[in-house]
């Protein structure tokens, strides 16, 4: 499979959102400016958006990855690297949020939707008809897992609140578009785009990025607000 400059690119645009993202949160979260980032429409689909393009690049990244056939090997340690990268999410938030620590985020996440879009691949059309049928259930019918969560909240101890959720509904449907790029053949028409082509500091800044997306996502948050707790301690 030769790898697909273009998508780099876009998990290198993602990741740095986030940290955007994370960067203002902290801001927040100390009182260095003040914002509802968790109400604020602006915020609100600012996540979206992240959210958004991570998931739609994990369908494509599973669908290219396996479309000759499933590396089960390959696979279990894509799994295993995703859990274990989801357990410390949950311990290191457990500690720093204890009151709103991360059950259930966007590595959490991508860890079961990645199970989950196995069967969709090079199955272009049924991944499409899934993901548009999971938007509008999701969106005009209010089909969600948030009863499931309320059930497990009291025999799991989870919090009322919690910084980061990315249930499998809706988020499976970006995936499964991802899944279905693939499936029709176009993802290299696609992450060909100029958007994609440019040759400058700054896409190959967001190809190292994007290359480097979960170790980027595990440890620019903890950083950001190392710096942000020494700041606000001295200060």
């Amino acid at each position: 499979m030769s790898r697909l400059i273009g998508l780099d690119i876009l998990r290198g645009f993602a990741i740095t959102l986030m940290v955007i993202f994370h960067f203002c949160y902290d801001l927040n979260y100390f009182g260095f400016i003040k914002i509802d980032i968790t109400r604020d429409p602006f915020w609100l689909n600012f996540r979206i958006l992240i959210v958004s393009l991570f998931l739609f690049a994990v369908g494509v990244s599973l669908a290219l990855a396996y479309k000759d056939g499933i590396d089960w090997k390959k696979f279990k340690k894509r799994l295993f690297t995703l859990a274990v990268a989801s357990l410390l999410v949950t311990v290191a938030t457990y500690f720093i949020f204890p009151n709103a620590w991360v059950y259930f985020g966007i590595l959490h996440s991508i860890l079961i939707i990645s199970i989950l879009s196995l069967p969709f691949i090079n199955r272009g059309k049924l991944a499409l008809i899934v993901a548009i049928s999971t938007l509008i259930a999701y969106n005009f019918f209010n089909i969600n897992m948030h009863p499931l969560f309320d059930i497990l909240k009291q025999p799991l101890h989870l919090p009322n609140h919690t910084v980061d959720l990315a249930p499998i509904i809706p988020w499976i449907s970006l995936s499964l578009l991802g899944v279905a790029v693939v499936g029709f053949g176009i993802e290299k028409s696609l992450f060909n785009l100029k958007v994609f082509k440019f040759d400058s500091k700054l896409h190959n800044l967001l190809k190292i990025l994007g290359k480097n997306s979960l170790l980027i996502y595990l440890i620019h948050q903890p950083i950001l607000f190392a710096i942000f707790y020494l700041v606000n301690f001295v200060t």
